[in-house]
């Protein structure tokens, strides 16, 4: 569009009695024309220049660009790639639309509601919502220091979503067919320190032993960390393999405080990742890690903006979480 012709547009517009609704839309329609440039350059920022996602090798030449994104060829295996290549979001199309379903991840709205607000299909929306916390989670909080809690919350176990269930169906609100933690129950394991840094991993079914907290724990844990925990058994034996100091509360008896050795900490976290966790009407236990890691994401309040999710989904990674 012309000078002249942006201007006639501009004055037709400062005479029009516009309503507050029409001002609101017109708003979003202008940041909708920005949002696919704004999208693509902050993933362009954010991944840089990196390695081959094929074979590794850091030498590599530009080679055109593909959507907006610019593609790079790899001198070694001659394979191309782009920012995108070999994380979570590629081959995900609507790019103009990645940024407004970021802050329905921010607000935790449901996958109807996220699909209403930017109009995808529900299909789309709970394809994203997954998609987009496995690329976040993938972002490392420090490794725990200090006087670090640990302990675990169980969930009941949901095949909500299979075509084929290895158990008769629970009627709605049911509950697990035997007493007590069984095979029946996700676990999901939390250590936080008193910085308030977390670490909440989903430890598969029934009570953790020692061999789940070590795979774990274990990579988290500062070699001079004091780990906090409950009467369980399991926490002496993986410390003793660990080789960190311990200390337990018996909460059993009564004793929920001894001085600074209490795990009020880690079980906060848990009641609030529950009542989140029941806004959703209930989760499939393939997707409950995600959920641990998206809850984690919001507790620490470290990603409060759009653009802090797509830059954590986009950057290198040295390592996956398990």
């Amino acid at each position: 569009m012309g000078t002249s012709g942006f201007q006639h547009l501009f004055r037709t517009l400062a005479q029009l009695p516009l309503s507050a609704d029409e001002i609101a839309c017109l708003r979003d329609w202008l940041a909708a024309l920005e949002a696919p440039g704004r999208c693509l350059a902050l993933i362009e920022q954010a991944k840089g220049r990196c390695a081959c996602p094929h074979c590794g090798n850091a030498r590599c030449h530009r080679s055109g660009h593909a959507n907006g994104l610019q593609r790079y060829r790899c001198i070694a295996c001659r394979h191309s790639f782009n920012a995108l290549t070999g994380t979570q979001l590629a081959r995900l199309r609507h790019r103009d639309k990645w940024l407004p379903y970021f802050q329905c991840l921010i607000e935790s709205r449901t996958v109807r509601a996220a699909a209403e607000r930017v109009a995808v299909a529900k299909s789309t929306s709970f394809r994203w919502r997954h998609r987009f916390v496995a690329a976040v989670r993938r972002e490392e909080p420090p490794t725990l220091k200090g006087i670090v809690e640990a302990d675990e919350t169980y969930v009941l176990e949901s095949q909500k979503g299979s075509r084929h269930l290895d158990r008769p169906p629970r009627k709605r609100g049911g509950k697990a067919t035997c007493r007590g933690i069984s095979k029946q129950h996700e676990c999901v394991l939390v250590a936080r320190d008193r910085g308030d840094t977390t670490h909440a991993f989903h430890a598969g079914q029934g009570e953790p032993d020692a061999g789940r907290l070590l795979r774990f724990l274990k990579p988290v844990l500062a070699g001079d960390a004091l780990l906090v925990s409950d009467g369980a058994a399991a926490y002496p034996a993986f410390a003793k393999l660990a080789g960190i100091s311990h200390r337990a509360i018996n909460v059993r008896a009564g004793e929920y405080a001894r001085g600074a050795i209490h795990v009020n900490g880690v079980n906060g976290w848990h009641s609030r990742f529950k009542t989140w966790l029941r806004s959703f009407c209930g989760v499939a236990s393939r997707y409950l890690a995600n959920y641990a890691g998206w809850q984690m994401v919001l507790d620490a309040a470290a990603l409060i903006i759009p653009e802090h999710w797509l830059r954590a989904a986009v950057a290198p990674r040295q390592q996956e979480r398990p």
